[in-house]
């Protein structure tokens, strides 16, 4: 597994080593020790699969009083995944990253806790699945709007025909959102 980080103590790119033949391939999509030695100790504790169509745009979500590191990626398809750093200590507070997971390449993206989340599918559609650090507690569950202008989240297209859920519609601008300190 090759380790990237997209920014100090942020989100780190995940690169699978594949091992393919005429049968098909088989790769280890995660590895507790060398995970802690890039990323640090986590204990993950729920495992999530969704399943959406072209355009749709789940997020910005985070938890604030029990925040949820999480290591997505997409079991077929293809999404644009983007994080977007609400910790006020952090030198890269209120800054956006993103990367292209698809089924192709088979990367995975570290989230850590302390960053708002969520994804585009570009492909017709695609499943996405993720292990998180903290349990989905709905009641401690914000969100922060993904047209956002001060997070500048550079999605990959024109979002004028983006499929996006009521509740994610009502998120908050960056300036009303709760941050983490």
């Amino acid at each position: 597994m090759e380790f990237t980080r997209l920014a100090p103590d942020g989100p780190v790119l995940l690169t699978p080593v594949l091992h393919g033949d005429d049968r098909g391939f088989f790769m280890e999509t995660f590895r507790q020790n060398d995970f802690e030695a890039f990323c640090g100790r986590r204990d993950f504790v729920q495992d999530n699969h969704s399943k959406s169509r072209q355009n749709v745009l789940r997020g910005m979500h985070y938890q604030l009083a029990r925040p949820q590191g999480k290591l997505v990626r997409v079991i077929a398809g293809r999404v644009y995944d983007a994080a977007v750093d609400l910790r006020q200590s952090s030198p890269t507070f209120g800054k956006s990253f993103g990367a292209l997971l698809d089924d192709k390449t088979r990367q995975m993206l570290w989230v850590p806790p302390g960053f708002a989340h969520g994804f585009l599918v570009m492909s017709p559609e695609a499943e996405f699945a993720y292990k998180c650090t903290e349990y989905y507690a709905p009641e401690d569950e914000y969100c922060l709007i993904w047209n956002d202008r001060t997070a500048n989240i550079d999605w990959p297209r024109p979002l004028r025909d983006v499929i996006i859920s009521d509740k994610d519609r009502q998120g908050l601008s960056f300036d009303q959102c709760p941050k983490y300190r």
